[in-house]
């Protein structure tokens, strides 16, 4: 036997193990059947039938569940005698508490201080103990090893493990119970657990369904993998979807996910947004950021796709932070096309702003920021809501220029959507000396009391600060945009202040909505 026969042998070894630990992980001792909701409003408009596999409906709103019993139950009385322990600030955190009671295991979650109430509330109420660590992941997670290693507790990985990946393949079951002649499945992938457990599964039994992943595009840890040929890590991830803010995919998952995924789509954060309100719309139910992902790579797909297919999306959790609502509010109309952002620029003389809305038509202004500055003309913001036709947008900005209006388009501009919209100051003052010195910086920061006074405090008094706006998402992070008024001689200092502050941050002197708006 050649070593190619070899190889073949222990995949398929390795494969039948898989399905032998799916088929009988005892998840139902704890874990439900989800339903499987079919979207007539989506299906109509897409051109498809689409389906919600509905994981929101466990007893801790999320699949994680599954997984953590899963594992639990595999362990030996030794393991279990010190009790076991987890990072975690969401999903693993409730699931890891719940199946531990159950199944009578003490469980220690380890959290930042920045997780919200509701989420240590519920750790608690299902029965684990919660220490509070850090400000972070990483530093919650550094602790939990350390109370491992110092207490003998079990640590149990939220997805890199063959137990867990079975525990969460066990929705795959149901979902070709529940639909055997799906054709497409769209999963999201944080760490990879829920992909790797259902895809092993689906592959196995049905290898002409096609496995798609689906990732924040500011948390792609398994395309950065696919294209490296192997685990690596993000210097950065975005922390709108906490639910899948992973900085590196895991190694287990990454092997099946290779093997078994057909495709990973990537989509934004606009687009999870208005996939939070599509799910809101045909179930009354609010996703958390991470449990829409897979929806909006549906929704991306449908772009693209031939029709007429049966597609099905894992509609992963429903544990989201309520104050989280304002900001999916006001970005999931971009998410759907249905709003336009855009600079104007208009004569400063009376009847301007009746001849420019007359241009508009009879499309809705959602926002118009205007301040006088003296000049022959001025610069307005404008916000548009549109109809949803693709090309309405283009032709909207024709409709613009045929009336001589100089307009540019910020729809796509993160620095005009965050900030300049909420700015109604007005633009610098400052002479054409002192202006040329102005520099632009976006910052991002994990959110907890005191967050931004740290953040001024760590920033110190050595720069003269131009323009300053923060913007709170009632999630893990803060945004802030700053204004230096900086000399050639203060900038070398200045960079290696950032680069040692430890915060995410970006220059943004040369985005176009700050030359517009606020230079």
């Amino acid at each position: 036997m050649d070593t190619q026969d070899q190889a073949l042998l222990a995949q398929q070894a390795e494969q039948l193990a898989y399905l032998r630990r799916i088929l009988l992980a005892p998840v139902y001792d704890v874990a439900v059947e989800t339903e499987l909701t079919h979207c007539t409003k989506l299906s109509t408009r897409l051109n498809n039938q689409i389906y919600l596999k509905r994981e929101d409906q466990q007893p801790v709103h999320s699949f994680k569940l599954r997984g953590a019993y899963n594992k639990l139950n595999s362990l030996t009385e030794e393991q279990c005698i010190h009790g076991v322990i987890a990072a975690s600030a969401g999903n693993h955190a409730q699931g890891l508490a719940l199946a531990a009671n159950k199944l009578g295991i003490k469980a220690t979650i380890v959290m930042p201080k920045t997780t919200p109430d509701i989420k240590v509330d519920n750790v608690r109420r299902f029965g684990g103990e919660v220490r509070l660590v850090g400000n972070s992941f990483n530093e919650a997670q550094a602790a939990s090893i350390e109370y491992a290693a110092a207490e003998k507790k079990t640590i149990i990985h939220p997805f890199d493990d063959v137990d867990v990946i079975a525990g969460q393949g066990t929705v795959a079951k149901e979902l070709l119970q529940q639909l055997p002649k799906v054709d497409v499945v769209f999963i999201p992938v944080g760490g990879g657990g829920l992909l790797a457990g259902m895809a092993v599964y689906i592959k196995q039994l049905r290898p002409n369904v096609k496995i798609i992943g689906v990732e924040a595009e500011d948390s792609a840890c398994l395309k950065a993998a696919l294209a490296a040929g192997k685990p690596v890590d993000l210097e950065q991830v975005g922390l709108f979807a906490d639910g899948v803010a992973v900085k590196r995919i895991g190694t287990h998952t990454f092997d099946l996910i290779q093997r078994y995924c057909d495709e990973v789509i990537t989509v934004t954060t606009d687009e999870i947004c208005a996939s939070i309100k599509d799910i809101f719309e045909q179930t009354r139910v609010i996703a958390e950021p991470a449990g829409a992902l897979s929806l909006a790579g549906l929704q991306k797909y449908c772009q693209t796709s031939k029709g007429n297919e049966a597609l099905t999306a894992v509609l992963s959790g429903a544990n989201m932070n309520f104050h989280t609502l304002r900001y999916v509010s006001e970005r999931c109309e971009l998410g759907e096309k249905k709003e336009a952002i855009l600079a104007v620029t208009i004569p400063e003389e009376k009847g301007s702003f009746k001849r420019f809305c007359q241009t508009i038509g009879n499309r809705a202004i959602t926002e118009f920021n205007y301040r006088y500055t003296g000049k022959a003309s001025a610069e307005v913001f404008v916000g548009v809501r549109l109809g949803g036709n693709v090309d309405e947008r283009e032709q909207l900005m024709q409709n613009l220029r045929d009336a001589n209006y100089q307009a540019i388009d910020f729809t796509d501009n993160e620095l005009a959507k965050l900030h300049v919209r909420y700015m109604i100051g007005g633009k610098n003052p400052q002479s054409a000396e002192e202006n040329q010195n102005e520099r632009l910086f976006s910052f991002e920061f994990p959110e907890h009391p005191g967050a931004l006074e740290k953040f001024l405090a760590a920033m110190g008094e050595h720069w003269n600060i131009t323009l300053f706006h923060y913007r709170n998402h009632g999630a893990a992070f803060g945004q802030v945009l700053t204004g230096f008024n900086l000399d050639n001689s203060q900038q070398d200092e200045f960079f290696k202040h950032l680069d040692d502050l430890g915060y995410h941050w970006q220059e943004e002197t040369k985005n176009l909505a700050y030359q517009a708006f606020l230079n």
